[in-house]
């Protein structure tokens, strides 16, 4: 298999196909916005003007769309991938969305002749641009097999969740409700230190040598004290999603999340305030009503 495409060229679609040039594949790509095309055909893709046109040029395709009604429509639509993709051609489904629309999308696929892999990953934008994110797969293990190459050529760390379409979105939810509440409270903990006049570079310190320090908490912390709200490559509303997919399932499950639930407040009232802002941005509303920021 020497032939890939990407739909979807943002921050992490343009990393899958930067690491899948990289890597010798060659890739077909195809975004709605002219300049992420342009940039992603000097690092040496192959623009599409449809994602048919990307299924005829593509063995495997990561569709790394924002949500389930876009999946669905580059997928199982009249111009979608299912209808002109090869026969024994994959699709991998790295975008988040919610477990019964990656169901849908599997049970619509069935006879189609393309297989499915529901792979959402985990890593963010350094993870994409890197090569190294994590995916959780679940398709048959046979399909697994047949696509590891490509699936090796994005990730460091590929982990075998189920065989059935949806079982690789439950596992991202799960992980989202962690990583959201770790989220929130290091918000909070930085609104703390900054009431109480600790210096940003010592609460860093601390908390990245410590029992609590995370690639996640201290990212945030990092870009909070550099006051890097915006351009990170973490925008609020992919968080914001993730988090609402997340307490959708709880809800059908019955299963209460509190504290995924108040990163979820937290990240609504970020998003309401700073729409084009960074994960990282909640803590300004924070900073606003205790009137402290906090600096490096």
């Amino acid at each position: 298999m020497t032939r890939a495409g990407v739909i979807g060229l943002g921050d992490m679609g343009s990393g899958l196909a930067k690491n899948l040039i990289a890597n010798g594949f060659q890739v077909t790509g195809l975004d709605l916005d002219a300049g992420r095309m342009a940039a992603f055909e000097a690092m040496g893709g192959h623009p599409a003007g449809s994602a048919a046109e990307v299924g005829a040029a593509s063995d495997a395709v990561f569709v790394m769309v924002m949500n389930g009604d876009q999946a669905k429509s580059v997928i199982l639509g009249p111009e979608g991938l299912i209808s002109h993709m090869p026969k024994g051609g994959t699709i991998l489904l790295t975008a988040t969305i919610k477990p019964r629309e990656a169901q849908e999308i599997g049970a619509a696929m069935e006879g189609s002749g393309i297989h499915l892999i529901d792979s959402p990953v985990s890593g963010g934008f350094p993870g994409a641009q890197n090569g190294t994110l994590t995916m959780m797969a679940s398709a048959p293990a046979q399909v697994l097999d047949d696509n590891l190459a490509v699936m090796q050529a994005v990730s460091a760390n590929i982990h075998r969740v189920g065989e059935t379409a949806g079982a690789g979105q439950v596992v991202k939810a799960c992980l989202q409700s962690l990583i959201g509440s770790i989220f929130g409270a290091t918000f909070e903990a930085a609104a703390l230190a900054a009431k109480a006049g600790v210096p940003g570079q010592v609460l860093y310190d601390v908390f990245s040598t410590s029992s609590a320090g995370s690639g996640v908490t201290n990212s945030a912390l990092s870009n909070i004290i550099d006051r890097q709200f915006e351009g990170t490559g973490s925008g609020i509303g992919t968080m914001h999603k993730d988090l609402t997919i997340t307490l959708d399932m709880a809800e059908d499950l019955g299963v209460p999340l509190f504290m995924a639930g108040t990163a979820m407040q937290i990240f609504h009232q970020g998003k309401t305030k700073y729409p084009e802002g960074d994960n990282w941005v909640c803590t300004r509303i924070m900073e606003d009503i205790i009137g402290a920021e906090l600096h490096r």
